[in-house]
């Protein structure tokens, strides 16, 4: 039963509709788009009872506050962001915690703040959102105007249907274990290729060897990066053909550019490497300023090291649990602190 809305009071600095992407029309032309982060979609609608793919809000850098036209929605946030809850009828605000799902009223305002680790996080609603697909997906590609609400980020004033009228029975959940760990750490890892030989060995040297930082000139189609030009044997220039999330191409410039989720489906720069499918979340979380470096693997390792990462993402979620009391007491805590900072003697009121 669809009804009932979130009326964006205000939109954020960039938050759009996504889901898992826009498959299988690329030879029309079509980018996949989709979540810069898959692992923080898929564990937001996790806990918010969802199909891990259904359509999410992706808020970018500073977050939408929202408010609440239906008789209640479960939501669950994944990310680094302060959620701010103000109540129906004016109450005290209240801090919310992100990783756990929690059920809005009539009328209560969900503020997403900045984001204060990596660039981005998902709101993901129960139930999903009340939109017709394009093209077989929710995703929106804002360069084309196309899928996702009206096809561009939000704006204040938009009033964002929702596919339940309420919140569904049951309790609110959180994940038992930090999710940190399923990203990997160190070196963006990449396969070499597939235009290897159109750089020298010294230009492969400084690709792997150099640390690189993310412009300004970075967003969702691709991340442009600043250090060491690398150095190709005969131009950077080739017949233009199929790109994929990942690929990494060097322009005459020598410095690389890594293609996101809004990348344009073909390209006629040669490519150095591509970014292996597991670390991809975490490159879709850094933002200008955030340095990189890469390591060369082989494309084995990199299937090894996927299907590693997928079992690490199943534990996650097969370990989600019904969420502690958004303000109950830290017994752990309270148990280790020392709570006493002395005594009175009773008869003679000295202090110890």
């Amino acid at each position: 039963m669809s009804g009932g809305c979130f009326e964006v009071i205000a939109p954020g600095l960039t938050t759009s509709v996504q889901d898992r992407g826009r498959y299988g029309y690329q030879e029309q032309g079509m980018p996949v788009a989709g979540a810069m982060d898959g692992i923080a979609l898929r564990l937001a609608n996790a806990l918010a009872g969802n199909a891990e793919g259904t359509a999410a809000l992706e808020i970018g850098y500073l977050g939408p506050t929202l408010s609440v036209a239906a008789e209640s929605v479960r939501v669950a946030f994944c990310g680094s962001a302060k959620l701010v809850l103000q109540p129906a009828g004016g109450g005290e605000p209240r801090g919310l915690k992100p990783w756990r799902s929690i059920t809005l009223k009539r009328g209560d305002r969900l503020q997403v703040g900045s984001i204060e680790e990596g660039s981005i996080g998902y709101l993901a609603i129960a139930g999903g959102l009340a939109i017709a697909p394009f093209l077989d997906s929710l995703s929106t590609y804002t360069r084309a105007g196309l899928g996702g609400f009206e096809g561009r980020a939000l704006k204040a004033g938009d009033r964002l249907p929702l596919a339940l009228s309420q919140a569904p029975n049951g309790d609110e959940l959180e994940l038992a274990d930090d999710a940190k760990a399923v990203y990997g750490s160190g070196p963006v890892r990449v396969v070499l290729g597939p235009q290897e030989d159109r750089f020298t060995a010294r230009g492969i040297e400084t690709f792997l060897a150099g640390s690189y930082m993310v412009t300004k000139e970075a967003d969702r189609m691709g991340l442009r990066l600043d250090g060491p030009v690398i150095e190709h044997t005969n131009g950077a220039d080739i017949a233009s053909e199929g790109l994929v999330t990942g690929s990494i191409q060097v322009p005459g410039n020598g410095k690389p550019i890594i293609l996101m989720a809004d990348r344009q489906t073909t390209g006629g720069y040669t490519k150095i490497a591509t970014v292996i499918s597991a670390d991809l979340p975490r490159v879709g979380q850094l933002r200008p300023g955030d340095a990189i470096t890469f390591q060369a693997v082989g494309v084995a390792e990199a299937e090894a090291v996927r299907r590693a990462q997928e079992k690490a993402i199943a534990a996650l979620i097969a370990g989600i649990r019904p969420a502690q009391p958004e303000f109950a007491l830290d017994h752990s805590a309270l148990y280790t602190e020392n709570l006493i900072s002395g005594m009175v003697d009773a008869k003679t009121g000295a202090w110890r």
